[in-house]
This record gives C-alpha cells, sequence and structure tokens, in this order.
C-alpha cells in the first residue's frame, strides 16, 4: 500500500535526476547590488575553488542583502596541478557569475595545503603564513569567512590554521569578525543558522557549475538544497538549542561567529540565534 510519502519520494528523486541534466556554466552573470565606494571588505577564504559557491550562502547575504563588498581568496587551486590553470579559470567564471572580487595568493595558489606542513615545513609554512597576513593588511576586512577547526578535509583545517596564524601577526589593534563555516565536518557547537533564500541558493548552485571539471567527476551542486534542508532539522538543535521549536525556514547553513580583538577570538554572545531573511545579515556586524 502506498502513502503520499511514496509518491514525495519518487518525486525528490526524480527532480534530482532531472537536475543532473541541467547544463553547466555559460550562464550570464546574475543580478548583484550597488555598494557603496567605502562599502566594507569581506573576505572569503576559500580552502578550494568551488567552497565560494558551497558553502557561501552567508557570505552571498552579507553581499547582497547587506551590501558588504565581498572578495573570495583563491587558498589554494587544488592538489592536482594539471588542473590549476583550469580551475583558476573556472573560479574567474564562478565569482564572474556572483559579482564576487578575486584575490589570489600565488600564480597556483599555495601548496603543501596540509595540517602537518605547519610541524614539518615550518619555513614554507610561515612564507604561507605572510602571504595571507599581507592579504589581511591590504584589504582590511571588516568580516572574514574561512574553515572551521575540525572540518575533516586537510585543506580545510590547514586554512583554518593559516588563518589563525596570520591574525596572530596582525597589528595588536587589528579587529575583524571571524565566521567559521562548515562543510565536510560538522560543527559541535555552530551558534548561526542562517537562512538562505531560495534564490540565493540557485544563484549558488548555478556559480558551482562554472566549476565543470569537479561537477563533471561528482555533481554534487544538485545536493545543495537537501543539505540546506538537513541544516535546517540539525541547526534548530545544535545551533539554538535542544529541544527548541525549528524556525520556519526551508534553507539554512551553520556557522559560528566571534571576533578577533585583542589578539584573540572572543564570543559576541552566548547560546545559538537564528537568522531569517527577514533580518538585514548587516546587523551581526555593528
Amino acid at each position: 500500500m502506498e502513502t503520499p510519502y511514496h509518491k514525495l519520494v519518487a518525486e525528490y528523486a526524480r527532480l534530482l535526476s532531472e537536475g543532473k541534466q541541467l547544463p553547466l556554466g555559460g550562464f550570464p552573470p546574475a543580478e548583484r547590488p550597488k555598494l557603496a565606494a567605502d562599502a566594507p571588505k569581506v573576505l572569503f577564504f576559500a580552502p578550494h575553488p568551488d567552497d565560494e559557491c558551497i558553502v557561501g550562502g552567508m557570505a552571498l547575504r552579507v553581499f547582497r542583502q547587506g551590501q558588504m563588498n565581498l572578495v573570495n581568496v583563491a587558498v589554494t587551486l587544488g592538489s592536482k596541478k594539471e588542473r590549476q590553470a583550469e580551475r583558476w579559470r573556472e573560479l574567474q567564471q564562478a565569482c564572474q557569475y556572483l559579482g564576487l572580487g578575486l584575490v589570489s595568493t600565488g600564480p597556483n595558489g599555495l601548496d603543501k595545503m596540509h595540517p602537518r606542513t605547519r610541524e614539518t615545513e615550518p619555513q614554507h609554512w610561515a612564507s604561507c603564513v605572510n602571504v595571507i597576513a599581507r592579504i589581511l593588511e591590504e584589504q582590511k576586512p571588516k568580516v572574514i569567512f574561512f574553515p572551521h577547526r575540525d572540518d575533516w578535509n586537510s585543506t580545510h583545517i590547514a586554512t583554518n590554521l593559516l588563518v589563525f596564524d596570520a591574525l596572530k601577526q596582525m597589528r595588536a589593534d587589528f579587529e575583524c569578525y571571524l565566521v567559521e563555516t562548515e562543510f565536510w565536518g560538522a560543527m559541535t557547537d555552530p551558534n548561526l543558522m542562517v537562512e538562505i533564500a531560495a534564490p540565493d541558493l540557485a544563484d549558488m548552485m548555478a556559480a558551482t557549475t562554472f566549476h565543470v571539471g569537479e561537477i563533471k567527476r561528482n555533481p554534487y551542486h544538485v545536493l545543495l538544497p537537501a543539505w540546506m534542508m538537513d541544516n535546517v532539522r540539525r541547526g534548530c538543535e545544535v545551533a539554538l538549542g535542544q529541544g527548541g521549536a525549528a524556525p520556519d525556514f526551508t534553507f539554512a547553513a551553520l556557522y559560528r561567529l566571534r571576533k578577533w580583538t585583542g589578539g584573540q577570538a572572543v564570543k559576541l554572545f552566548e547560546g545559538g540565534k537564528a537568522v531569517p531573511y527577514s533580518q538585514n545579515i548587516r546587523e551581526l556586524f555593528p
């Protein structure tokens, strides 16, 4: 005997199958906000090309809704040297579609981005930290996005260590908001559940398809809505507190917000917050 849920699951499967057949890249640029000349700078430290699309939902809100100047920092161009030039071109196209600025850490990005490099090759690691510190000094961001410490993937973890090491090199009066992201490894203590509007999610998916080489290997872009839906389920417990009522979000992403001040990361509030699309995301960064 079938129930209405049999039809629902069949529709999910059908839509997923159809999504895999949709075109990749080649779309005209998405509509972008008009930013003030002195709009605050936001840096998104992407461990790999495509992270700016996958986990950048809140960053996209900061750009579009908060009208802040969002710049992607390409920490690496992947570990396959034969693909790095192509991945840079794909990244340029994805950022152009979304309207993001783009900064390179070097002709081929940074290499040997693995936590063990910090211990086994301290000179190389120090040179990479200097690159990030120089970008922070030049860009003077109000907000930075980067992976959390336990995001499983070695390059993601290395990016977290790299950014924190660079922050420790900054002047004592340097301040910015820290937003840690998650993808491969879920955070145990996120403090923000950020609603992602359907049009923004659609643009994130479309932008991801410009990374054609990766999408052909694994069409993960079509799974973003399912992941964002599951974030609502998980976020209402781990971000907002056990047993709490779930906000009426369809899609959400989870983050940890703190502030770098006095040479350390400090909490801004206790507990967690849900940030509906009706609230201007810029209010988080007074």
